[in-house]
């Protein structure tokens, strides 16, 4: 197993573990965990996809992590404007 496998596999298994905690109802998808999960997961499978040049996971994993940091920022917002 290369490094990227290695990274790749440490990223999706951080979206996973948001993924069944929000299915078992442990995680709201608001919540900050499941968005720092899924920032983290998405991130790392990102860098693993540029580093064996797969393009189009470096583009559904950016976008998936871009996600995540627009709901941990609204996040913020909302409890600074509180």
């Amino acid at each position: 197993m290369g490094a990227s496998d290695l990274v790749a596999s440490a990223g999706v298994t951080l979206i996973l573990i948001a993924f069944v905690l929000n299915l078992a109802g442990r995680l709201e998808r608001i919540h900050p965990t499941y968005l720092w999960l899924n920032l983290a997961g998405a991130g790392l499978a990102c860098f693993a996809s540029i580093m064996v040049s797969f393009f189009p996971f470096i583009v559904l994993e950016a976008v998936w992590a871009v996600a995540a940091l627009i709901g941990l920022v609204r996040l913020k917002l909302a409890s600074s404007a509180s």
